[in-house]
């Protein structure tokens, strides 16, 4: 064999092998992540059209959840305090839909039309963040999505294998 032929051997085996490094074996199956999404008001997140949750792999991403009942209509309107506390029950739902915790939230954003009043009622987080706090930002805005509304918390939750 001359050493064109063997160099083109070498050659042609190692672009086999590197193709193949690439491939699961044909008996092992590879998951596909499927969004799963969640609705906790259905018939209202479907009016205003929005998923209150959706899980990819081990990863939550939660929108803002806001003090409001069934129908949509805000809640303890002008207690920022109770709706800042509504809005964290109905955040707990959502975690506990996908079998999450507080303790697996890694991202917490705060829009509040009254940072001052915020500040002054934020402690509350102490009794939910009970391992660690998560990362995230407190924007003071000048309205949220209905009147009435003071407090919109969104998330974001991981767990690890």
């Amino acid at each position: 064999m001359t050493a064109e032929s063997q160099l083109a051997l070498v050659l042609l085996s190692a672009a086999f092998l590197s193709g193949c490094a690439d491939t699961a074996p044909a008996n092992q199956a590879v998951e596909a992540e499927v969004p799963e999404y969640f609705l906790l008001r259905p018939e209202t997140e479907r009016a205003f059209g929005y998923s209150h949750a959706v899980k990819i792999g081990d990863d939550i991403k939660i929108s803002g959840a806001v003090s409001m009942d069934d129908a949509g209509t805000p809640t303890a309107v002008g207690d920022l305090e109770q709706q800042m506390k509504n809005a964290y029950a109905d955040l707990d739902k959502v975690l506990q839909h996908y079998g999450y915790t507080f303790d697996d939230v890694v991202a917490e954003n705060i829009f509040t039309t009254d940072m001052a009043r915020f500040l002054e009622v934020s402690s509350y987080r102490n009794s939910i963040y009970t391992k660690q706090f998560p990362t995230g930002s407190w924007l003071e805005v000048k309205g949220l999505a209905l009147p009435g509304l003071m407090i919109e918390i969104e998330l974001e939750a991981h767990r690890s294998k």
